[in-house]
């Protein structure tokens, strides 16, 4: 059987000094240290037998996935299915106290915190990025690929591979700015979930924004 292996790079940080939750919005790109970040990602990735890149058409995805391109002599591939979650707070200051969470009329979104009720369905997440993780896997079926997306992307796939609940904490993510979740499958079969932090000594120039 064949071995292959899907590796989703979580894009670097973002440049977003007003922490607003920027979701799908356009002009969020990286910051200087999102770009040290996507640059350290791909030489960690250098020397490894990837034959196919992909990309969120955000982009903060399109500019993470460009070492890789020169890393590898490849063009990526942009892949609509792996693009961040809808979210009706998109734009907005998230937060208890001092953000939209605090104004009344917005709590009729929160009434579901397992669907979730404010967004796209965590399972509607999940089957898309799977649904793009296998087309991957059968494209470079032998070798390996890689796809750069967004944290709750990453997150909804690897508990669903995981046979996890789709609803989780967003603390207890194990999804850092960079890192890379990695899908080992044999045949069609997943044998094997890895993660790995390349970017970890990349110190951060603000605090870590939500719906990254």
């Amino acid at each position: 059987m064949t071995t292959t292996t899907v590796h989703l790079l979580r894009h670097g940080e973002v440049f977003n000094p007003d922490k607003v939750l920027y979701g799908r919005l356009p002009g969020f790109r990286l910051s200087p240290a999102g770009e040290e970040m996507a640059r350290v990602a791909a030489a960690w990735f250098a020397g490894r037998d990837v034959t196919g890149l992909y990309a969120s058409p955000l982009e903060r995805a399109r500019q993470t996935v460009a070492p890789l391109e020169e890393t590898f002599g490849l063009t990526a591939v942009i892949e609509p299915r792996v693009i961040e979650s809808e979210n009706v707070f998109e734009g907005s200051h998230v937060g208890v106290g001092d953000g939209v969470l605090s104004d009344p009329s917005t709590w009729r979104h929160l009434w579901n915190p397992f669907r979730p009720s404010w967004g796209e369905p965590y399972a509607v997440v999940a089957a898309r990025v799977t649904a793009a993780v296998h087309a991957a896997r059968a494209e470079h079926a032998g070798h390996e690929a890689v796809i750069v997306t967004h944290q709750l992307p990453v997150v909804c796939a690897r508990r669903a591979a995981e046979g996890l609940s789709l609803w989780h904490h967003p603390g207890h993510r194990q999804c850092s700015l960079a890192s890379v979740t990695s899908l080992g499958f044999v045949g069609d079969r997943l044998v094997r979930v890895g993660y790995a932090e390349p970017a970890a000594s990349v110190p951060t120039t603000q605090s870590a924004a939500v719906g990254a």
